[in-house]
């Protein structure tokens, strides 16, 4: 295994696994792109005693063509003639694998699982068949099983109401790489940015691996987001058309919600949504937003001193809004329309959300900066509704210990400088919010931004 680039708790539920003294069963999943795949075959050096990836798109027959040709790599001596069903098929798995005589865990690894499943193929009948009457009952079996559709993955695999029910003994939400980690894996490419950046950078990729393995050494932030972006042919320019189709069944419902989410920063209440895509209300809406949620896409959160059904969901993925925001409708890819213009107002208003959105994504290393990491929180935003003029809070950490920080989040290329218009401004914010959310708890003010904030005689 090479050394792979944060990862660590995935990495040390693995090696349970690896040492584990019985069979186990391990599904991933996670937002597509995140490294799943990559994962799974550097850390078991991509030996596997059989490895199958499902079809995209493909029917029984073409699956189960392709797991016979696949077979045939891993064991010659197979037939050429393909299975009928997938019982048969996973028989002959059961087969080849018992031809291994060394003491040692076989290892089985099915990628892309959920495009196994095509529609009465039984896949799922035969996989639980497969695993309670032959591989649960041995001590040498590791499967591992990976999948970009979440939501298949947390419905009909790991909540499994039937045969396979809590026969998953490991399951791992791959998310994408944080700050820390982007950092690392540019420095692994030669890449060296500064923090400032990295930042950037972020606020278009999202932190996700296949999207930073893309960025070139020699050529500043600007220069890989106009060649990635908006030049043509490039990676992300119709990476969003692709992205959804690939995950979920009838996708245009799935993109009507990020649709909807992208035109509101602050994020849109349930009803809110339905209004805005024209989607009913009920079990199809639920199921939309789960997900959209298990896939990483979007994010909820409840209103300080709200109650549950004032819940918001929010966009959380960067690149999409990214996306919806600069490159839908620039089709024309004239050269420099991201590098000439990127002191524009409608960038600058952009950058500052996408970094209060790292912010909100990064709420854990930013708990451990003030030293509140044990302390059990809940994040939200607020918004006056009576103050003049307005006020909101950009981040709300709630705290058990009967404290909150109010975050006023600010992106900015040099140490932010507090004069005596803006410290007034902050004075009426924690005013209004201490009045009108009639809080007893102790009120913090943080300052979150890019290069700290300007010692001066408002800073304090």
């Amino acid at each position: 295994m090479q050394e792979l680039i944060g990862r660590e708790k995935e990495i040390e539920a693995l090696d349970r696994v690896a040492k584990s003294p019985k069979s186990e069963f391990v599904a991933l999943y996670g937002r597509h792109r995140v490294g799943k795949t990559y994962l799974v075959r550097e850390y078991f050096s991509y030996k596997f005693d059989f490895a199958l990836t499902g079809l995209a798109n493909a029917t029984t027959v073409q699956q189960l063509a392709n797991f016979t040709a696949v077979m045939q790599r891993a064991d010659e001596n197979t037939a050429t003639t393909v299975p009928e069903n997938w019982f048969s098929a996973l028989q002959i798995l059961i087969r080849h694998l018992e031809k291994i005589t060394e003491d040692r865990k076989k290892i089985i690894f099915l990628d892309e699982l959920p495009w196994l499943d095509t529609p009465k193929s039984d896949f799922l009948t035969a996989l639980e068949h497969f695993w309670n009457s032959w591989a649960s009952a041995r001590k040498d079996i590791i499967l591992v099983t990976c999948g970009s559709a979440a939501s298949w993955m947390i419905n009909k695999l790991i909540n499994n109401h039937g045969g396979l029910h809590n026969r998953v003994t490991e399951r791992l939400r791959i998310e994408p790489f944080n700050l820390q980690e982007t950092e690392q894996m540019l420095l692994a490419k030669n890449i060296v940015y500064d923090r400032y950046q990295i930042a950037e950078l972020y606020m278009v990729t999202g932190g996700i691996p296949f999207y930073l393995d893309a960025v070139i050494p020699g050529q500043s932030v600007a220069q890989n987001v106009e060649r990635l972006c908006f030049t043509k042919g490039g990676l992300l320019a119709n990476e969003f058309q692709n992205l959804f189709k690939s995950l979920f069944k009838n996708a245009e419902r799935h993109e009507q919600i990020i649709l909807a989410l992208a035109s509101k920063t602050k994020g849109l209440t349930r009803k809110e949504i339905q209004d805005f895509t024209g989607l009913p209300s009920g079990g199809t809406l639920t199921r939309l937003l789960e997900e959209l949620e298990e896939s990483g896409f979007i994010g909820r959160y409840i209103p300080f001193n709200g109650r549950k059904r004032d819940v918001l969901f929010r966009l959380a993925d960067f690149y999409s809004r990214f996306y919806l925001k600069f490159i839908k409708g620039n089709s024309n890819f004239q050269p420099g329309v991201w590098t000439n213009t990127l002191d524009s107002p409608a960038k600058r208003a952009w950058a500052g959300y996408a970094f209060e959105q790292i912010c909100i994504e990064h709420l854990p290393q930013i708990k451990a900066a003030l030293g509140i990491s044990g302390v059990v929180t809940q994040f939200s935003t607020w918004k006056s509704k009576t103050s003049d003029p307005g006020a909101q809070i950009d981040i709300v950490i709630d705290r058990r210990d009967r404290t909150v920080n109010l975050c006023e989040v600010k992106f900015s290329v040099a140490p932010f400088t507090i004069d005596k218009a803006y410290a007034e401004k902050l004075r009426n914010k924690i005013g209004a919010f201490r009045t009108e959310t009639g809080t007893k708890k102790s009120v913090f003010l943080t300052m979150i931004t890019s290069f700290g904030v300007k010692e001066n005689m408002y800073s304090g």
